[in-house]
């Protein structure tokens, strides 16, 4: 699966989805260290093992790389940064029950903000599966020769 990059010093506004999620009762913020099993749970239960790896690094970083979208105590999402490589975004999953609420798009752009705010003047999703929505939501474009990419020699 290929690589896109994002322009981090180019990222619309997200103010409007922010107050949108807000307005359904979520809250979106940083998972806490104390948090991570719950956090590392929740991605092992509904997506991957590797995945759930992913955020126990995320969870170590300080500040905290990963976000999470919550209601009333429950995880509905997830998205982190710098885990596999510096500057890459993800993972990220949304629970199939709350999807079309705009969970994917606001977790996205809180962590793309993130790596901006770190200096960052690009970001790479890497391994990308649904191209056209990371082209909307953030104007992200394919890297050409990025397949397989830093994705070689995967273990299982």
């Amino acid at each position: 699966m290929i690589d896109m990059l994002v322009r981090l010093y180019d990222l619309p506004d997200s103010t409007a989805l922010y107050q949108e999620i807000a307005a359904k009762g979520i809250t979106l913020r940083r998972a806490r260290a104390f948090e991570k099993h719950t956090v590392e749970a929740f991605a092992r239960a509904n997506f991957s093992e590797k995945w759930a790896s992913e955020v126990a690094v995320a969870i170590t970083r300080q500040p905290v790389a990963c976000f999470i979208a919550t209601r009333d105590k429950e995880i509905l999402g997830f998205a982190c940064y710098d885990t596999t490589q510096r500057g890459f975004f993800g993972p990220t999953g949304v629970l199939e029950s709350a999807r079309g609420l705009g969970l994917g798009k606001a977790l996205l752009m809180k962590a793309l903000e993130a790596l901006r705010e770190t200096g960052h003047a690009y970001g790479i999703i890497g391994g990308v599966g649904p191209r056209d929505f990371y082209a909307k939501a953030c104007g992200a474009i394919e890297i050409p020769g990025s397949d397989p990419g830093t994705y070689t020699d995967l273990l299982p």
